[in-house]
């Protein structure tokens, strides 16, 4: 149920900051925060006008005591963030002045806002569609100019045009398809048929682009899974440390240095690589290192690139094939490091790229980079028009749909009766309005903004 109380939380991260800013909006925002600021001017927040800013004290109403120095933005509904009354405090940035300003709001009235609260407001107030409030936490999370430029693209509605684009011609449909039910025994024209079958097939090949970006999509959302594997001692950590140009992980001469997997992201071309460095693969009694070297498996399996770092200063050896038969299902590239010292190892017999680089110098990691962001490419379907892409949720609302007109595709062709066709275009037409907000669930929400920071 949507409550209409008024909601105040942090809206910067936490810790130590120059500013710390506390968000309040809901119809009392403006009374509530009045009972706790006072202004230099005098003037009352009561009486500001709409988008202004004010300078003055935060002030426990209780003894009086001045609990920090603040600007006050007053933005009056409906032109805010959530389309209700809004107020932002912004203090110094530090925890305390933010409790206490905090504990001051829930005191006179205000409610601890839950996580992704004040986005969920903009949703059901109207202001954004359900995608576009999917799209704030993109923008948030983006790791590169490319995932950002996406998320941004999202935000400003690309996927909802689109999705109201092919719910507009499913309802024009529809419109004509229930017309031959409630006037079968006039002589009324309708696009049943081979015209509505055309219809159908064309709404298909829509969905069907706007399936292929969900590959590049998770890419930009989640980083593409990139795994460093090798045995002991081949030079896996320093590869780690040059790709990201700093020193993330220990590196020694003793071999199993590395227990653990550790993760980085890196940025190859606007492309967010997940880098997981790996325990070396070896057997060992040391149960230690037997735990990672599983979560070293482990990761092999969950990523979309494994590169194999080989000691190009030594012949290869059988822990060397050892890994080289765990990855062979996935998109390897074989790294030959070392290249500075006397080569030992020459190019492998085996089909997949393989690059010759050495880790002290930098030599080769360019060509490395070139070498992912070509695999990257070749598994992504990447659009001429725009950059923005669907999420997980999309592409299952999306595939019901497919699905649904498929259903009222061979429906029509079979000649059957138009009823069953009209029950799968709403079936098609429900499924897209659950991508932007059409039609929803509590449970759809929850799922989508639990995942929400609390000031947003």
């Amino acid at each position: 149920m949507f409550k209409q109380d008024t909601i105040c939380a942090v809206s910067t991260p936490p810790g130590e900051g120059g500013i710390g800013i506390i968000r309040i909006s809901g119809c009392n925002a403006i009374p509530i925060a009045s009972l706790i600021f006072k202004s230099r001017s005098g003037d009352q927040l009561d009486a500001s006008k709409t988008h202004t800013i004010h300078y003055g004290h935060v002030v426990d109403p209780s003894n009086h005591e001045t609990v920090d120095e603040a600007l006050v933005s007053v933005m009056r509904a409906p032109a805010t963030y959530t389309r209700e009354n809004v107020v932002e405090i912004n203090c110094h940035g530090g925890m305390m002045p933010l409790w206490r300003t905090m504990a001051l709001l829930v005191s006179a009235g205000a409610r601890q806002a839950e996580p992704g609260e004040f986005t969920k407001r903009a949703f059901l107030n109207g202001r954004i569609d359900l995608s576009q409030a999917e799209a704030v936490m993109d923008v948030i999370k983006s790791k590169t100019d490319l995932s950002h430029r996406a998320a941004n693209e999202l935000l400003c509605g690309g996927l909802s045009a689109e999705i109201t684009t092919l719910r507009d011609m499913i309802v024009t449909l529809l419109a004509s398809v229930e017309a031959e039910i409630d006037f079968s025994e006039e002589d009324i024209e309708t696009a049943i048929g081979k015209p509505l079958a055309t219809e159908t097939a064309q709404l298909i090949a829509g969905i069907d682009r706007l399936l292929l970006s969900y590959n590049y999509g998770k890419i930009l959302r989640e980083g593409y899974a990139t795994a460093i594997v090798g045995k002991p001692n081949v030079g896996k950590s320093s590869l780690l440390n040059a790709l990201l140009k700093q020193d993330r992980a220990i590196v020694a001469e003793m071999p199993g240095t590395t227990r653990d997997v550790l993760e980085e992201y890196l940025n190859i071309s606007g492309f967010p690589l997940k880098i997981l460095d790996t325990a070396g693969i070896r057997h060992s009694r040391d149960v230690v290192e037997q735990e990672g070297v599983r979560r070293s498996v482990a990761a092999i399996a969950s990523a979309d690139i494994v590169l194999v770092v080989l000691d190009g200063s030594q012949p290869l050896t059988s822990e060397d094939r050892q890994v080289l038969a765990v990855v062979k299902p996935k998109n390897v590239v074989a790294v030959i490091n070392k290249s500075d010292l006397p080569k030992k190892l020459g190019l492998l017999n085996l089909p997949l790229p393989q690059v010759s680089l050495s880790c002290h110098t930098g030599k080769g990691l360019d060509n490395l980079k070139s070498t992912i962001l070509d695999l990257i490419k070749r598994g992504s379907a990447v659009s001429n028009t725009h950059v923005w892409t669907v999420n997980q949720r999309h592409k299952t609302a999306l595939e019901q749909a497919r699905g649904s007109l498929l259903k009222a595709h061979e429906t029509i062709k079979s000649g059957l009766s138009s009823e069953f066709i009209a029950l799968d275009l709403r079936g098609a037409l429900d499924s897209l309005g659950l991508i932007i907000g059409a039609s929803y669930t509590e449970d759809i929400l929850d799922r989508i903004f639990d995942t929400f920071c609390i000031g947003k």
